[in-house]
C-alpha cells in the first residue's frame, strides 16, 4: 500500500449494518491506497447511513465537521428496556405498553425537542478517567455518565404501531452533535413508564452531506472517487474567495481584515481551498486550520 496515492476530499459512505466504523475506514483505506483515512463522528454497528470519511489532507477537516448538526430516521420500541438503549442489548425490564394511547406518545417525545439536558447512553464512546464508558460496561462496571446539554432542532412522530404488549414509534430527527438517538428512546420510555429502546438508527445526513450523495461500499468498490476538499469546504462551511495578496498572508498564517460570523472556508483566486479562518474581532479573522504550505 502506497501512502498519499489517493487526491485529498470526502468520501460519504452509506453504511451497511452490522459493521463498525472502524471496519469502514479499514475498507477504504484499502480502496484508497492510503492509510490516512478518518471518520467524522461513528456509528453503531445496528447503526446504518451517512459516514463521513476524510481522505489524506481531508482528515484535518473532519474534526470541524464533526461539529454539525445530523439528521436520523429511527425506529423505538416501547415497553422494552435495554443494557444498551437499542436492540443489541440485553433486556433489563419489559412492561406493557398496550395501555399507551398516541396523543401520550407523542407528547412524550414532543418532550424530548429543544434545548435539553441529555444523559449519554452508558455505552457510549465518552471517556471515563481515561477509557472509553463503553469498555468498562462490557467489564462489568457501573457507569454514570453526567447529564450534557444537547439540541433537538426537530423530532418528527411518523407511525406508531401496537403490536401485542409493545409499541413501535417511527422517529426523523435533526439535532446537534452529541445528541443520543438512544437516549432519546431510553427517556420516552422512561417518560411513559414503560420503557424504551432503538430497533432501527439510520443517518440521513451529516451537515450537508446526505444520502443523495453517499455510496455504499460495493458501489465504491466499483468506482472509488473523493468529493474534492474546495469542494467539500464550500458545502459544508462559508466561503469567501480572496485577492492574490490575502492568499499569500493565508499562506504565511497571517491574520486577515475580514468581517466573518464564524468559521469559514477560504479560496484563492484560482478557487484552490486555503483555509478555515475564524473571527477574533469585528474586522479580523484568524486562521483555525491551514490546509497549503
Amino acid at each position: 500500500m502506497s501512502g498519499g496515492s489517493a487526491p485529498a476530499g470526502l468520501v460519504v459512505v452509506d453504511k451497511p449494518a452490522g459493521v463498525t466504523s472502524h471496519d469502514v475506514v479499514a475498507r477504504v483505506r484499502r480502496l484508497a491506497g492510503t492509510r490516512k483515512v478518518g471518520h467524522a463522528g461513528t456509528l453503531d454497528p445496528m447503526a446504518t447511513g451517512v459516514l463521513v470519511l476524510g481522505v489524506e489532507r481531508a482528515t484535518r477537516l473532519l474534526g470541524h465537521l464533526i461539529l454539525t448538526e445530523k439528521s436520523y430516521s429511527a425506529t423505538v420500541r416501547l415497553g422494552v428496556a435495554t443494557t444498551t438503549d437499542d436492540a443489541e442489548g440485553e433486556v433489563v425490564e419489559t412492561r406493557s405498553a398496550a395501555g399507551l394511547d398516541e396523543e401520550g406518545v407523542r407528547s412524550a417525545f414532543a418532550e424530548q425537542v429543544g434545548d435539553i439536558l441529555q444523559v449519554p447512553t452508558a455505552v457510549s464512546a465518552i471517556k471515563v478517567d481515561g477509557k472509553r464508558a463503553y469498555q468498562r460496561v462490557r467489564e462489568g462496571e457501573q457507569v454514570e455518565l453526567k447529564a450534557r446539554p444537547v439540541t433537538v432542532h426537530e423530532l418528527t412522530v411518523g407511525e406508531i404501531r401496537a403490536e401485542g404488549d409493545v409499541v413501535d414509534v417511527d422517529i426523523e430527527v435533526r439535532c446537534s452533535s452529541g445528541t443520543y438517538i438512544r437516549a432519546i428512546a431510553r427517556d420516552v420510555g422512561a417518560a411513559l413508564e414503560v420503557g424504551g429502546h432503538l430497533t432501527m438508527l439510520r443517518r440521513t445526513a451529516v451537515g450537508p452531506y446526505g444520502l443523495d450523495v453517499a455510496k455504499t461500499l460495493d458501489e465504491l468498490a466499483d468506482d472509488f472517487a473523493v468529493l474534492p476538499l474546495a469542494d467539500a469546504a464550500r458545502a459544508a462551511f462559508p466561503s469567501v474567495d480572496l485577492s492574490d495578496e490575502q492568499a499569500q498572508d493565508v499562506r504565511y498564517g497571517r491574520k486577515l481584515k475580514l468581517a466573518l460570523d464564524g468559521l469559514t472556508a477560504v479560496f484563492a483566486p484560482d478557487g484552490e481551498f486555503l483555509a478555515l479562518y475564524e473571527p477574533v474581532g469585528a474586522e479580523t479573522a484568524k486562521a483555525s486550520a491551514v490546509f497549503v504550505g
